[in-house]
């Protein structure tokens, strides 16, 4: 295991247990005690974690794992759901994407596609409004693709630009499909985040798209987060894995939205 997936890991231990002590944390990844005090320093420098006497607790009491550490949890269903959801998108359309790990995906996903490869006619082969600076710099080096970036106040663990700044620009502009990263979509409360600047920049999108798409793996689906951004009949598609079962699908589809599972 190296460095990079051990942090991952503990971090990740700590977001389920809500602590870390020195002794089980390195029972459970195989490596010495040393290793662990190590590791939970150097993540303190970060300020990912508070190092206590015997191990590590949350950095303050909202805890977030800033982007670059949260890509790496369910990356093979994130990569089948961003595969799914750029293959609805349409060469020329203007799409808007939130920020998050599996939006990033969809936005990698559509520079990949052979078919957006050039612009066609001096035309954009997309157009992509984002609030995310991660997304919009990934994308900018592709001279196929228009890219329009809100302005706004950076999140340092999401990348994503909020606030009246963001807004504003976002306000002004119309979208032919918006694809929506979640922390929670639930049948009966919509869709909803953690943090209520990025619910509002998401709520906007959705009222400025003909379509709106959340894309989302199943562990995100049937919970409820603190900030809401839409109903779910404001949302035509979800995108999700196999882990969605028939039963849990139901309620989304009766409510008038398309499931697809990959």
């Amino acid at each position: 295991m190296t460095r990079k997936e051990r942090w991952q890991t503990l971090l990740d231990l700590l977001v389920e247990r809500g602590e870390l002590e020195v002794e089980p944390a390195a029972e459970a990844l195989g490596v010495s005690a040393a290793t662990i005090r190590r590791d939970l320093d150097q993540l303190a420098e970060q300020q990912l974690l508070v190092r206590t006497r015997g191990g590590a607790v949350p950095h303050g009491v909202s805890y977030e794992l800033p982007l670059r550490y949260r890509t790496s949890r369910r990356a093979a269903e994130k990569r089948r759901i961003s595969e799914a959801v750029a293959a609805l998108i349409v060469p020329g359309e203007v799409i808007g994407l939130t920020g998050g790990t599996t939006t990033t995906e969809v936005a990698r996903t559509l520079a990949g596609r052979a078919d957006l490869a050039g612009p066609a006619a001096g035309a954009p082969a997309l157009t992509v409004v984002t609030n995310a600076l991660n997304i919009a710099g990934e994308l900018v080096i592709r001279p196929q693709f228009k890219i329009v970036l809100t302005g706004g106040v950076a999140r340092p663990q999401s990348y994503e630009l909020t606030g009246p700044l963001a807004q504003g620009v976002l306000g002004q502009l119309t979208v032919d499909t918006a694809v929506v990263g979640v922390d929670a979509f639930d049948p009966a409360d919509g869709a909803a985040t953690r943090h209520e600047d990025e619910a509002a920049m998401n709520r906007l999108l959705c009222e400025r798209a003909r379509r709106v798409i959340i894309a989302a793996d199943s562990s995100k689906l049937g919970v409820r987060a603190f900030a809401r951004i839409c109903a779910t009949s404001a949302v035509d598609v979800l995108v999700t894995d196999t882990g969605l079962s028939d039963a849990g699908a139901e309620p989304f589809e009766s409510a008038g939205v398309e499931v697809v599972r990959v």
